[in-house]
């Protein structure tokens, strides 16, 4: 009888999807969207609280066009419709969070399924953005529609001030008269949920104690803009802004831990992130002091991005090696 041989085990191929290292490798991708999209719950209702119906009209139209839009892409171009995992949802929830509460309705539609269009599908999808999707309709809104788009001409009936405008065209001795407790309480004009300092700080503390995020990229954004701040302010105090003004002002806190953390856009390695958020937070400051924006957080996050793949090579080198 001859005898028999077992063949080895060979287990059937698995296909894998590379993600990046960050510390929620393990948890499913709806789970992560629905975390950030709760984080976000206290921005949004501080944000109606200030601004009444009509932020809750830009957020509501803004996210529904959003996953619609995602949705009808999808089924053209032939792929799974996986809008169920909340990430189209988070983009609608960000960009509307960028825009004045009077946004017109055409604008929420346009920008909200730009962000989509082409800050998402037009790269491959979800995940393959080399930029920051929500930042990409901004900014082609921000130069398409400028007057739209500007917190002081669309904001004319609230009695709160755009502290950065105020800055831009008078000066910082234009700007004393503002209260730090009053800006962190989101008392001012700007994108409606990014100046919900508070409750944006609130939510970024959550994704990082939840591990969501690391800590690197917005701490070093934020230090990038308090260090370059800081060095402007010591050469001309009478020329330039305090520091701290520009720490509460505009979009800064909420570009720091969720805009310049997309996982898609920002670099994995810890060297590279630190340095990601540092060249983010400079360029807050210099784009808001030369250039004709007030607030330059999208800007400087977008550029950072375009960095990325520069910034993904750099590697410590292990222990002894040439």
């Amino acid at each position: 009888m001859a005898s028999q041989i077992k063949k080895p085990f060979i287990s059937e191929p698995v296909l894998t999807v590379s993600t990046p290292p960050h510390w929620h490798c393990g948890r499913s991708v709806s789970g992560l969207m629905m975390e950030t999209i709760l984080a976000l719950l206290p921005v949004a209702l501080l944000a109606i609280m200030q601004f009444g119906i009509e932020a809750a009209r830009v957020v509501a139209l803004s996210c529904v066009v959003a996953v619609v839009t995602e949705a009808i892409c999808l089924k053209i171009t032939g792929r799974d419709v996986s809008i169920d995992d909340y990430s189209s949802l988070l983009t609608g929830l960000l960009f509307a969070f960028l825009l004045p509460a009077s946004a017109p309705w055409w604008l929420v539609i346009v920008g909200s399924s730009l962000s989509i269009i082409l800050g998402r599908i037009l790269f491959g999808g979800p995940g393959a953005s080399p930029l920051c999707a929500p930042l990409v309709a901004w900014a082609v809104c921000r130069i398409s529609w400028k007057y739209l788009m500007d917190m002081d001409l669309s904001m004319l009936n609230t009695e709160f001030l755009y502290p950065l405008s105020q800055l831009k065209l008078y000066g910082p001795e234009a700007v004393s008269g503002f209260n730090y407790l009053d800006l962190f309480l989101g008392k001012q004009i700007g994108g409606l949920g990014a100046v919900q300092v508070s409750g944006v700080l609130l939510g970024g503390i959550y994704l990082i104690v939840r591990k969501h995020i690391r800590p690197h990229i917005p701490l070093a954004f934020l230090a990038g803009v308090f260090m370059t701040a800081s060095i402007y302010f010591l050469i001309d105090d009478t020329r330039y802004a305090n520091p701290f003004f520009h720490l509460l002002t505009g979009s800064v806190i909420f570009g720091a831990f969720f805009l310049a953390t997309d996982s898609a856009s920002s670099p994995v390695g810890h060297i590279p992130m630190i340095l990601f958020g540092l060249i983010g937070g400079i360029f807050v400051i210099i784009i808001r002091v030369y250039s004709v924006y007030p607030d330059g957080v999208p800007f400087a996050i977008l550029i950072a991005n375009l960095l990325t793949p520069i910034l993904d090579k750099i590697r410590p080198k292990p222990f002894k090696t040439k």
